[in-house]
């Protein structure tokens, strides 16, 4: 049977599939409208290649513009029609548009080219990327007339001798191919302007290459060239030559010459030396080789005597193992480890993970800012012969005024802070900051008071703050019989935020100083501490009357005025006074007689950052409700930022909220959540206030009930503090004044309720789900419960998780057509169509994730991380419990009890 009969059989056949497939995409007239046929985004391009071939020849000849998968069964069919196409001038045969069971891209099918294929006069662009060539078709350099060719993901060997008779040619990509040489006639194909080669097993380049004169883009990377030949000085058209990753141990100097260079890429080499005028040259990139510590310097922002090994991880890895040689390790996330040789004696696995802050463990100190995650490395209270070093990346507070950023790291029992160095990326502007460690244990980063601190020996010292140089503490000689360490901080206060804080233009006070020491023993002899006096103050005008020294607790709850117990010697500028232990002193000036009270609230506010709520839902699916809380001052741009995706009232009234403080959301009036989420509590969802954090959360709700498609009005708010026994009853009688629980209400509405997943019976929805559970015990379960609460949040972003899961594209389109008009079924049927097949795989949960991600899903991503974190610690806990577990160290057990 020849192809045209087979074609004629095939035809029928597609006509009978057609019929049995209603909804599935046909074309009509109207593809041919510009002479353009797009069937590559069709499982079925090549059957309606041919229908429309068969229907409609005398259109389909006038085709100008094809593009084709060859992903297809009929594609051999379908090329013998090609050479009928005389007035092509673009076609796209590419592969590459399926996915196997891993999620890799599959090859097409495509070996060769009809032999009349080169009488294609007009063709100008051909691609055939991602297919299985091994050799290029022959009737390619007959094709006099292309002027670009793609054969890019391919396996071709060589080229043919002739290639150098496609003389229009402008741009060729073989990359990713398994080329070993060139043909010397390569150097015919004068008006190549780009040339990508990379990716292959070049071990020699031909001298001709030199007469590419046209070339402004040249691509060898990732090949095996040990040198190039010095004819590459003729390409004076050359803009850009990557020879990064090959094994070149020598370049000619002649490169630098090339008068539109404008970047020499030679990074991962193996050049030892490098001509003068090619080290100079600005353009030229060298990180990577085995060059001496001068020459690096040019390079690199950062440079070492030895070159260490460099380790770039995946998001979803989790260790690394240091040997005696050491490593440079960079974490997807930013963070960056040093690790120098011999810092391991013997090789170690680290482990790592960063967590979301706790108030319960993490203690921020008053006036903290926190800037990051929590960094945990494994093995804790590991002890490295050499100092390890750790950049971790933050967010930039938005003024460094008067503050500075330090890395503090939890010993098992307390928080304390490092030395720490901070960088600032001169490409990314990413904020990072540095310290060295010999153990490992938990990091993070904060924005604290300026810290001034010295040791006080028994001769006695001067410590001056450099915040404000006019507060100054005097230890006298014999102030203490052995050195202990004393620390000061200072927190400056405007006289218009006293002002705006009291409601009285009268009230002054000085900075507040806070004085801490490393000993619980007083001081043997007093101390003596100058104060400014507060703002438009001075000692000739005084009314001693009104002037009130305070000595707060290290809370800041109680605030003692102390002015007649000590002596205030007052000068022009300042008042002094002395002490023999320390506490938190400020100074004030003012008519009011219970200055105690008022220092509290003035205090309190100080500490508070205004801030408002919002809750947004998805304009292309309602019911996924996005909450955050944000500073007043980042609400419009963040507004801006998700208008387009995102529609939703107005931002709630301002409110006032700590750094670190714990708050609800609780879902009313008819409106309900997943309670299995490990972030509900009693049915409202817990956030805590980090003021530089993100404190956003993208949830579902549902309804309890079916209200037959009639609209719901309901409503979200935010309470502080514990959660009452009766939301929204007991918080609602005291929704104004100091005790308030309540912060504010914001409106939800829901175009029309669905019933909850899981609450209908299994023949009411059609479907039945087996007991799953994915991933295992140790790493934590994904049950079946814990799926529908993920279905219940995927919405329209159905399909790209599943491609991205690694469904085909037929399986996606049978399950939307299986279950068309129930968009819930469509969810359903994909996600456990794939939890069933991969529910034996140990990296299923990991793909999960992954998947989520890559379909701008992270919410959902990191809610499942969440759960798998969960299932982990009771995994722990359990083992705990029975005694097989070996006893956890000092810094396990603290964590633990979190």
């Amino acid at each position: 049977m020849d192809k045209m009969q087979k074609m004629a059989e095939l035809l029928k056949l597609g006509d009978k599939d057609g019929e049995e497939a209603p909804g599935a995409p046909s074309l009509t007239d109207s593809c041919l409208a510009d002479n353009r046929l797009t069937l590559d985004l069709y499982p079925d391009g090549c059957c309606q290649l041919l229908q429309l071939f068969e229907r409609q020849q005398a259109d389909v000849v006038q085709v100008e513009f094809l593009r084709l998968s060859t992903n297809n069964h009929l594609l051999d069919v379908a090329l013998s029609i090609l050479p009928h196409l005389k007035r092509l001038k673009s076609l796209v045969l590419k592969g590459g548009l399926v996915t196997d069971e891993f999620g890799s891209c599959q090859h097409g099918s495509l070996t060769s080219l009809p032999t009349d294929f080169g009488t294609l006069r007009c063709l100008t662009h051909l691609d055939l990327s991602f297919n299985s060539l091994s050799t290029l078709p022959s009737c390619i350099p007959c094709l006099t007339s292309l002027r670009v060719l793609l054969v890019s993901h391919n396996n071709l060997v060589t080229l043919p001798e002739n290639f150098g008779s496609l003389s229009k040619l402008t741009f060729f990509s073989a990359m990713k191919n398994q080329l070993k040489d060139l043909p010397r006639s390569i150097g015919e194909l004068t008006a190549l302007e780009e040339l990508d080669l990379s990716e292959n097993v070049l071990e020699l380049l031909p001298e001709e290459v030199g007469n590419l004169h046209s070339c402004t883009e040249l691509d060898l990377s990732g090949n095996q060239l040990s040198s190039i030949p010095d004819s590459l000085a003729n390409l004076k058209s050359l803009r850009q030559l990557h020879l990064h990753s090959n094994l070149l141990v020598t370049v000619p100097a002649s490169l630098a010459n090339l008068p539109n260079l404008s970047r020499l890429d030679l990074q991962n080499n193996f050049l030892r030396s490098v001509p003068p005028e090619i080290q100079t040259a600005p353009f030229v990139h060298l990180r990577g080789n085995p060059l001496g510590e001068t020459e690096l310097s040019l390079q690199a922002d950062e440079s070492s005597a030895t070159e260490l090994r460099r380790l770039f991880l995946a998001s979803q890895e989790d260790s690394f193992t240091v040997t005696s040689e050491g490593c440079e390790v960079v974490l997807a996330c930013g963070i960056r480890f040093c690790f120098p040789p011999e810092a391991a004696t013997d090789p170690v696995r680290i482990y790592f993970r960063t967590l979301a802050p706790d108030p319960w463990w993490v203690k921020l100190r008053h006036h903290d800012v926190l800037l990051s995650r929590v960094l945990e490395l494994q093995p804790h209270g590991v002890k490295f012969q050499q100092e390890v070093e750790i950049w971790m990346p933050y967010t930039s507070p938005d003024t460094l005024h008067q503050r500075e950023v330090v890395i503090r790291t939890f010993s098992g029992q307390s928080w304390s802070d490092l030395r720490t160095r901070v960088e600032k990326k001169r490409k990314s502007k990413k904020h990072m900051a540095h310290c060295s460690v010999l153990h490992f244990s938990w990091f993070l980063v904060v924005s604290r008071l300026v810290q001034n601190e010295c040791k006080v020996p028994a001769e006695g010292t001067l410590l001056f703050s450099s915040v404000d140089p006019n507060i100054k503490v005097t230890f006298p000689p014999g102030v203490t019989e052995e050195t202990r360490s004393v620390k000061l901080q200072v927190l400056p206060v405007s006289a218009e935020e006293i002002v705006e804080l009291t409601g009285d233009a009268g009230c002054k006070a000085s900075p507040l100083l806070c004085l801490s020491q490393d000993s619980l023993v007083d001081f043997l002899r007093p101390v003596r501490i100058q104060l400014p006096l507060p703002p438009g103050v001075t000692g000739l005008k005084l009314d001693c009357s009104r002037l009130h020294l305070l000595r707060g607790d290290v809370e800041g709850q109680t605030w003692d005025d102390i002015t007649g117990q000590v002596v205030l010697e007052l000068t022009h500028l300042y008042a002094i006074f002395e002490v023999t232990h320390f506490s938190w002193y400020w100074l004030w000036y003012t008519t009011k007689t219970y200055i105690g009270g008022i220092a509290k609230k003035v205090y309190e506010r100080l500490r508070m950052y205004q801030v408002n709520f919002i809750a947004l839902q998805r304009k292309k699916d309602p019911e996924q409700v996005l909450l955050q809380c944000l500073p007043k001052h980042k609400v419009d741009p963040v507004l801006k930022k998700l208008q387009d995706r995102y529609r939703g009232p107005e931002p709630s009234d301002m409110v006032e909220m700590f750094e670190g403080e714990q708050f609800f959301a609780a879902f009313e009036r008819g409106i309900s959540i997943d309670m299995d989420r490990p972030d509900c509590v009693d049915g409202r969802l817990s956030f805590i206030f980090y003021s530089h954090l993100k404190n956003m959360k993208e949830i579902y709700v549902t309804s309890p009930v079916d209200r037959k498609g009639q609209a719901v009005k309901g409503q979200v708010s935010f309470y502080r503090g514990a959660v009452p026994e009766s939301i929204p009853e007991d918080a609602s009688r005291r929704r104004r004044g100091p005790d308030s629980l309540w912060l504010a209400t914001l409106p939800i509405k829901l175009p029309r309720l669905k019933p909850r997943w899981g609450e209908t019976s299994s023949s009411s929805n059609g479907f039945s789900f087996l007991p799953l559970n994915l991933g295992n015990a140790e790493t934590g379960y994904l049950t079946q419960a814990n799926l529908l609460s993920i279905a219940r949040r995927v919405g329209a972003d159905w399909q790209t998780i599943g491609l991205n899961l690694g469904l085909t594209y037929r399986q996606i389109e049978r399950i939307g057509y299986n279950n068309r008009e129930d968009l819930d079924k469509q969810i359903l049927d994909m996600l456990f169509s794939w939890a069933q097949q991969n529910s034996e795989d140990p990296e299923c949960v990991s793909k999960l994730i992954t998947a989520m991600k890559e379909s701008g899903r992270q919410d959902i991503a990191d809610e499942i991380e969440t759960i798998i974190e969960l299932g982990r610690q009771k995994y722990r806990e359990s083992i705990r419990r029975v005694g097989l577990e070996q006893e956890s160290s000092t810094e396990d057990s603290a964590i633990a009890m979190t």
